[in-house]
């Protein structure tokens, strides 16, 4: 049984992650971490250093700002930690990527297999269409996100720059430009309104016809059903940065 310390518990992703545990038998939420008591089925702390029960992993669905104390406390009690926090700043990811060192880190810009899938996809395709295609990239979120554009955008728009033999510019606003579109960029949009769970369409655009790839999230269940496989997955492994591919390859 994998016991999960839940970061953000009383959020909506807290609450899509608790109420999946319930459909497992192989993990739990022990306690929760956030800034008010809420209603949860289980103890409730304003800082994991206020926990003093054994948590095998974290997993954290709050905000950027409390990212710095819980890795604090990942690293003082050697606890695996699963990070599902979006908007996170570069200084933000290179501070994982130094945690990783000495604890295992499990961090991903989105914790949809499907999501995950379409990158894979997009790699594919722009190493066979990307010297001939303009790469446009559109992501819809609901009007609460905070951050734009999304992280996944920008995982997707970095697997396809990956893939491409020279290095494209991300290009997010062009309304102050009056020029053609140049040849080597990847255009990315954002979209919020309503209660958008998540959309993200990726667009190659040749010469006479248009090949897209898109993934569309119903519910925020299919992140909690990431975010916890990935706890259960990096509980008790050595320390390094996981993700996604990790995850698929065992």
């Amino acid at each position: 049984m994998v016991n999960i310390l839940l970061s953000g518990c009383n959020g909506k992703m807290g609450r899509a992650v608790y109420e999946y545990t319930l459909s497992r038998d192989d993990c739990r939420v022990v306690a929760g971490i956030d800034i008010s008591a809420g209603d949860r089925p289980f103890s409730v702390y304003s800082s994991p250093f206020d926990f003093d029960g054994k948590a095998d992993v974290i997993i954290d669905f709050s905000n950027p700002a409390a990212l710095s104390g819980l890795l604090e406390y990942a690293l003082k009690t050697n606890t695996p930690a699963v990070i599902a926090t979006t908007g996170l700043s570069d200084d933000q990811i290179n501070l994982l990527k130094m945690t990783s060192k000495q604890v295992p880190i499990f961090f991903s810009f989105n914790m949809s297999l499907g999501v995950n899938l379409l990158s894979e996809l997009a790699e594919i395709a722009a190493r066979v269409l990307g010297a001939n295609y303009d790469i446009e990239i559109v992501e819809a979120h609901h009007n609460q996100k905070l951050d734009a554009p999304s992280g996944t955008a920008i995982m997707l728009a970095d697997s396809i720059s990956g893939a491409l033999a020279e290095k494209p510019s991300y290009e997010y606003d062009r309304h102050l430009k009056r020029e053609k579109r140049p040849k080597n960029e990847i255009g990315i949009h954002s979209i919020r309104g309503g209660t958008i769970v998540g959309e993200h369409e990726i667009i190659f655009a040749g010469h006479d016809e248009v090949i897209k790839l898109s993934h569309s999230a119903g519910s925020k269940r299919v992140f909690a059903a990431g975010a916890v496989n990935a706890a259960v997955f990096i509980a008790g492994r050595e320390p390094k940065m996981y993700n996604m591919k990790d995850l698929v390859k065992e």
